[in-house]
Protein backbone atom coordinates (compact mmCIF):
# COMPACT_ATOMS: atom_id res chain seq x y z
CA UNK A 1 0.00 0.00 0.00
CA UNK A 2 2.93 2.27 0.90
CA UNK A 3 4.53 1.93 -2.49
CA UNK A 4 1.42 2.21 -4.45
CA UNK A 5 0.71 5.27 -2.83
CA UNK A 6 4.62 6.95 -3.37
CA UNK A 7 3.80 5.82 -7.19
CA UNK A 8 0.29 8.07 -7.06
CA UNK A 9 2.48 10.82 -6.01
CA UNK A 10 5.20 10.46 -8.77
CA UNK A 11 4.84 13.44 -11.78
CA UNK A 12 6.78 13.31 -14.93
CA UNK A 13 8.37 16.83 -15.26
CA UNK A 14 6.45 19.25 -17.84
CA UNK A 15 7.33 18.80 -21.69
CA UNK A 16 9.46 21.52 -22.47
CA UNK A 17 7.19 24.28 -24.97
CA UNK A 18 7.95 24.66 -28.29
CA UNK A 19 10.10 28.07 -27.69
CA UNK A 20 12.25 26.00 -25.27
CA UNK A 21 13.00 22.87 -27.70
CA UNK A 22 13.83 25.47 -30.78
CA UNK A 23 16.31 27.07 -28.78
CA UNK A 24 17.85 23.48 -27.49
CA UNK A 25 18.20 22.33 -31.01
CA UNK A 26 19.33 25.86 -32.13
CA UNK A 27 16.74 25.64 -34.55
CA UNK A 28 16.02 29.24 -36.26
CA UNK A 29 12.71 30.05 -38.41
CA UNK A 30 13.51 30.87 -41.51
CA UNK A 31 11.99 34.39 -42.82
CA UNK A 32 11.55 34.68 -46.64
CA UNK A 33 7.94 36.40 -46.50
CA UNK A 34 8.83 38.72 -43.67
CA UNK A 35 6.43 36.80 -41.93
CA UNK A 36 6.93 35.87 -37.93
CA UNK A 37 5.54 33.06 -36.29
CA UNK A 38 3.75 32.58 -33.22
CA UNK A 39 4.88 29.93 -30.53
CA UNK A 40 2.75 30.91 -27.53
CA UNK A 41 -0.22 27.73 -27.53
CA UNK A 42 -2.40 30.53 -25.78
CA UNK A 43 -2.53 32.62 -28.90
CA UNK A 44 -3.48 29.42 -31.11
CA UNK A 45 -5.98 26.95 -31.89
CA UNK A 46 -5.94 23.24 -31.64
CA UNK A 47 -7.81 21.48 -34.23
CA UNK A 48 -7.95 19.25 -37.72
CA UNK A 49 -5.90 21.27 -40.48
CA UNK A 50 -5.21 21.32 -43.75
CA UNK A 51 -2.67 23.16 -45.59
CA UNK A 52 -2.70 24.31 -48.60
CA UNK A 53 0.29 25.85 -50.22
CA UNK A 54 -0.53 28.82 -52.74
CA UNK A 55 -0.46 32.37 -52.79
CA UNK A 56 -3.13 34.13 -50.27
CA UNK A 57 -3.45 36.34 -52.97
CA UNK A 58 -4.94 34.50 -55.81
CA UNK A 59 -6.27 31.57 -54.03
CA UNK A 60 -9.92 30.93 -54.33
CA UNK A 61 -11.03 30.40 -51.17
CA UNK A 62 -14.59 30.68 -52.44
CA UNK A 63 -14.05 27.24 -53.98
CA UNK A 64 -12.69 25.51 -49.94
CA UNK A 65 -15.92 24.88 -48.78
CA UNK A 66 -19.11 23.06 -49.23
CA UNK A 67 -21.84 24.78 -50.92
CA UNK A 68 -24.18 23.82 -48.21
CA UNK A 69 -22.35 26.98 -45.51
CA UNK A 70 -23.53 29.14 -47.82
CA UNK A 71 -25.58 32.03 -46.28
CA UNK A 72 -27.96 34.87 -47.46
CA UNK A 73 -26.43 37.69 -47.16
CA UNK A 74 -28.77 39.25 -44.56
CA UNK A 75 -28.78 36.18 -42.61
CA UNK A 76 -25.81 35.98 -38.90
CA UNK A 77 -22.47 35.54 -41.04
CA UNK A 78 -21.87 31.73 -42.03
CA UNK A 79 -19.67 28.89 -40.31
CA UNK A 80 -16.71 30.19 -42.38
CA UNK A 81 -14.05 32.23 -40.38
CA UNK A 82 -11.00 33.66 -41.90
CA UNK A 83 -8.55 33.71 -39.57
CA UNK A 84 -4.71 34.80 -40.91
CA UNK A 85 -1.39 35.76 -38.91
CA UNK A 86 -0.50 38.12 -42.06
CA UNK A 87 3.05 38.75 -43.27
CA UNK A 88 3.34 42.70 -42.55
CA UNK A 89 4.34 43.04 -46.57
CA UNK A 90 1.10 41.60 -48.04
CA UNK A 91 -1.21 42.91 -44.74
CA UNK A 92 -2.67 46.16 -46.62
CA UNK A 93 -2.86 45.08 -50.59
CA UNK A 94 -4.65 41.68 -49.27
CA UNK A 95 -6.81 43.66 -47.00
CA UNK A 96 -8.05 46.31 -49.63
CA UNK A 97 -8.43 43.29 -51.99
CA UNK A 98 -10.66 41.17 -49.43
CA UNK A 99 -12.55 44.29 -49.17
CA UNK A 100 -13.37 44.53 -52.55
CA UNK A 101 -14.71 41.27 -52.54
CA UNK A 102 -16.95 42.51 -49.65
CA UNK A 103 -18.45 45.36 -51.57
CA UNK A 104 -19.28 42.58 -54.43
CA UNK A 105 -19.93 39.16 -52.07
CA UNK A 106 -17.52 37.41 -54.21
CA UNK A 107 -14.62 35.57 -52.85
CA UNK A 108 -14.17 34.24 -49.06
CA UNK A 109 -17.78 36.36 -49.25
CA UNK A 110 -20.05 34.23 -51.50
CA UNK A 111 -20.74 32.08 -48.16
CA UNK A 112 -22.33 35.20 -46.90
CA UNK A 113 -20.66 37.72 -44.46
CA UNK A 114 -18.17 35.94 -43.40
CA UNK A 115 -15.75 36.98 -40.39
CA UNK A 116 -11.99 37.87 -40.52
CA UNK A 117 -9.90 38.05 -37.51
CA UNK A 118 -6.21 39.01 -38.93
CA UNK A 119 -3.06 40.34 -37.52
CA UNK A 120 -1.90 43.57 -38.57
CA UNK A 121 1.41 45.89 -37.39
CA UNK A 122 -0.06 47.58 -34.26
CA UNK A 123 -0.21 50.87 -36.46
CA UNK A 124 -1.84 49.68 -39.56
CA UNK A 125 -4.64 47.80 -36.80
CA UNK A 126 -5.17 51.53 -35.54
CA UNK A 127 -5.54 53.46 -38.49
CA UNK A 128 -8.28 50.32 -39.52
CA UNK A 129 -10.31 50.64 -37.05
CA UNK A 130 -9.32 55.10 -36.47
CA UNK A 131 -12.68 56.90 -35.43
CA UNK A 132 -13.87 60.24 -37.37
CA UNK A 133 -11.31 63.06 -36.49
CA UNK A 134 -8.16 61.15 -34.77
CA UNK A 135 -4.68 61.25 -36.15
CA UNK A 136 -4.92 57.40 -37.46
CA UNK A 137 -7.63 58.39 -39.21
CA UNK A 138 -6.51 57.40 -42.96
CA UNK A 139 -8.06 56.12 -46.35
CA UNK A 140 -7.92 52.07 -44.79
CA UNK A 141 -10.47 53.47 -41.77
CA UNK A 142 -12.63 54.29 -44.80
CA UNK A 143 -12.76 51.88 -46.54
CA UNK A 144 -12.67 49.25 -43.87
CA UNK A 145 -15.50 51.33 -42.24
CA UNK A 146 -17.64 51.57 -44.66
CA UNK A 147 -18.15 47.76 -45.68
CA UNK A 148 -17.52 46.36 -42.25
CA UNK A 149 -17.76 46.56 -38.54
CA UNK A 150 -14.21 46.70 -37.81
CA UNK A 151 -12.96 45.94 -34.01
CA UNK A 152 -9.07 46.44 -32.45
CA UNK A 153 -9.71 43.47 -30.36
CA UNK A 154 -6.41 42.47 -28.68
CA UNK A 155 -2.24 44.19 -29.40
CA UNK A 156 0.09 40.75 -28.92
CA UNK A 157 3.14 41.98 -28.04
CA UNK A 158 6.55 41.59 -30.71
CA UNK A 159 8.31 39.32 -28.61
CA UNK A 160 5.25 36.62 -28.55
CA UNK A 161 6.64 35.82 -32.48
CA UNK A 162 9.49 34.02 -33.57
CA UNK A 163 11.57 36.34 -35.04
CA UNK A 164 10.68 39.48 -33.04
CA UNK A 165 9.37 41.83 -35.23
CA UNK A 166 10.05 45.35 -34.29
CA UNK A 167 6.64 46.24 -33.73
CA UNK A 168 3.71 45.34 -31.80
CA UNK A 169 0.56 43.87 -33.38
CA UNK A 170 -3.16 44.20 -33.30
CA UNK A 171 -5.51 41.55 -34.06
CA UNK A 172 -8.63 42.95 -35.96
CA UNK A 173 -11.81 41.52 -36.32
CA UNK A 174 -14.31 42.70 -39.29
CA UNK A 175 -17.83 41.78 -39.80
CA UNK A 176 -19.59 42.77 -43.21
CA UNK A 177 -22.32 45.11 -42.71
CA UNK A 178 -25.40 43.72 -44.12
CA UNK A 179 -25.76 46.73 -46.24
CA UNK A 180 -22.36 49.07 -47.12
CA UNK A 181 -22.55 52.92 -45.88
CA UNK A 182 -21.93 53.64 -49.18
CA UNK A 183 -23.63 51.96 -51.96
CA UNK A 184 -21.75 52.88 -54.94
CA UNK A 185 -19.09 50.61 -56.90
CA UNK A 186 -15.91 50.08 -54.86
CA UNK A 187 -13.36 51.69 -57.38
CA UNK A 188 -15.30 54.80 -57.43
CA UNK A 189 -14.87 54.92 -53.52
CA UNK A 190 -11.16 53.90 -53.69
CA UNK A 191 -10.20 56.62 -55.96
CA UNK A 192 -12.66 59.11 -53.89
CA UNK A 193 -11.23 58.17 -50.82
CA UNK A 194 -7.52 57.93 -51.88
CA UNK A 195 -7.70 61.36 -53.47
CA UNK A 196 -9.03 63.19 -50.30
CA UNK A 197 -6.43 61.83 -48.20
CA UNK A 198 -3.10 61.98 -50.29
CA UNK A 199 -2.82 65.61 -49.01
CA UNK A 200 -3.88 64.93 -45.25
CA UNK A 201 -2.77 67.75 -43.49
CA UNK A 202 -4.72 70.05 -45.87
CA UNK A 203 -7.98 71.03 -46.76
CA UNK A 204 -10.18 68.39 -47.83
CA UNK A 205 -10.77 70.41 -50.91
CA UNK A 206 -7.14 70.01 -52.57
CA UNK A 207 -7.23 66.70 -52.42
CA UNK A 208 -10.37 66.02 -54.04
CA UNK A 209 -9.96 68.88 -56.60
CA UNK A 210 -7.35 66.10 -58.00
CA UNK A 211 -10.23 64.58 -59.15
CA UNK A 212 -11.08 66.77 -62.07
CA UNK A 213 -8.61 67.98 -64.53
CA UNK A 214 -6.72 71.10 -64.17
CA UNK A 215 -8.54 73.20 -66.56
CA UNK A 216 -12.03 72.94 -64.70
CA UNK A 217 -10.47 72.02 -61.48
CA UNK A 218 -11.87 74.96 -59.37
CA UNK A 219 -15.09 75.27 -60.43
CA UNK A 220 -16.12 71.16 -60.37
CA UNK A 221 -14.37 70.82 -56.66
CA UNK A 222 -17.14 73.39 -55.57
CA UNK A 223 -19.73 72.23 -57.40
CA UNK A 224 -18.32 68.39 -55.94
CA UNK A 225 -18.07 70.05 -52.31
CA UNK A 226 -21.25 72.37 -52.47
CA UNK A 227 -24.02 69.76 -53.82
CA UNK A 228 -22.42 67.13 -51.02
CA UNK A 229 -22.81 69.86 -48.84
CA UNK A 230 -19.28 69.21 -47.20
CA UNK A 231 -17.37 72.08 -45.57
CA UNK A 232 -13.80 72.36 -47.95
CA UNK A 233 -12.07 73.85 -45.06
CA UNK A 234 -12.66 70.22 -43.24
CA UNK A 235 -9.05 68.30 -42.94
CA UNK A 236 -9.96 64.72 -44.66
CA UNK A 237 -9.03 63.27 -40.82
CA UNK A 238 -12.60 64.80 -40.17
CA UNK A 239 -14.82 63.42 -42.84
CA UNK A 240 -16.99 60.73 -42.00
CA UNK A 241 -18.25 57.98 -43.79
CA UNK A 242 -21.32 59.69 -44.23
CA UNK A 243 -19.52 63.19 -45.50
CA UNK A 244 -17.94 60.21 -47.93
CA UNK A 245 -21.14 58.84 -49.34
CA UNK A 246 -22.59 62.10 -50.26
CA UNK A 247 -19.31 62.98 -52.02
CA UNK A 248 -19.18 59.72 -53.32
CA UNK A 249 -23.06 60.30 -54.96
CA UNK A 250 -22.28 63.59 -56.17
CA UNK A 251 -19.51 62.52 -58.00
CA UNK A 252 -20.95 59.49 -59.59
CA UNK A 253 -23.42 61.94 -60.87
CA UNK A 254 -20.81 63.70 -62.34
CA UNK A 255 -19.37 60.95 -64.00
CA UNK A 256 -22.65 59.68 -65.61
CA UNK A 257 -22.97 63.56 -66.85
CA UNK A 258 -19.21 63.38 -68.68
CA UNK A 259 -18.26 59.46 -69.50
CA UNK A 260 -14.35 60.56 -69.35
CA UNK A 261 -14.18 62.15 -65.84
CA UNK A 262 -13.53 58.35 -64.00
CA UNK A 263 -10.70 57.68 -66.45
CA UNK A 264 -9.25 60.99 -65.72
CA UNK A 265 -5.70 60.80 -63.64
CA UNK A 266 -4.21 63.90 -62.66
CA UNK A 267 -0.79 62.10 -62.59
CA UNK A 268 -0.86 61.04 -65.97
CA UNK A 269 -1.95 65.27 -67.02
CA UNK A 270 0.97 66.17 -64.75
CA UNK A 271 3.28 64.41 -66.90
CA UNK A 272 2.29 65.10 -69.85
CA UNK A 273 2.13 69.19 -69.16
CA UNK A 274 5.86 68.42 -67.54
CA UNK A 275 6.89 66.84 -71.07
CA UNK A 276 5.71 69.95 -72.78
CA UNK A 277 7.57 72.35 -70.77
CA UNK A 278 10.49 70.13 -71.60
CA UNK A 279 10.19 70.50 -75.08
CA UNK A 280 9.60 74.49 -75.05
CA UNK A 281 12.59 74.60 -73.01
CA UNK A 282 14.41 72.05 -75.31
CA UNK A 283 13.31 74.30 -78.43
CA UNK A 284 14.64 77.64 -76.96
CA UNK A 285 17.67 76.19 -76.27
CA UNK A 286 17.84 74.91 -80.04
CA UNK A 287 17.07 77.97 -81.01
CA UNK A 288 19.61 80.01 -79.59
CA UNK A 289 22.51 77.48 -80.34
Amino acid sequence: MAASGRLRAFRLPPLPTIREIIKLFRLQAVKQLSQNFLLDLRLTAPGKLRIVHGDVLTFKIEKAFPESLKRQWEDDPPDVHIIGNLPFSVSTPLIIKWLENVSHRDGPFAYGRTQMTLTFQKEVAERLTASTGSRARSRLSVMAQYLCRVQHILTVPGRAFVPKPEVDVGVVHFTPLTQPGIRQPFKLVEKVVQNAFQFRRKYCHRGLGMLFPEARRLESTGKLLQLADVDPTLRPSQLSVSHFKSLCDVYRKMCDEDPHLFAYNYREELKKNKSKNQEKEDDRESYRL
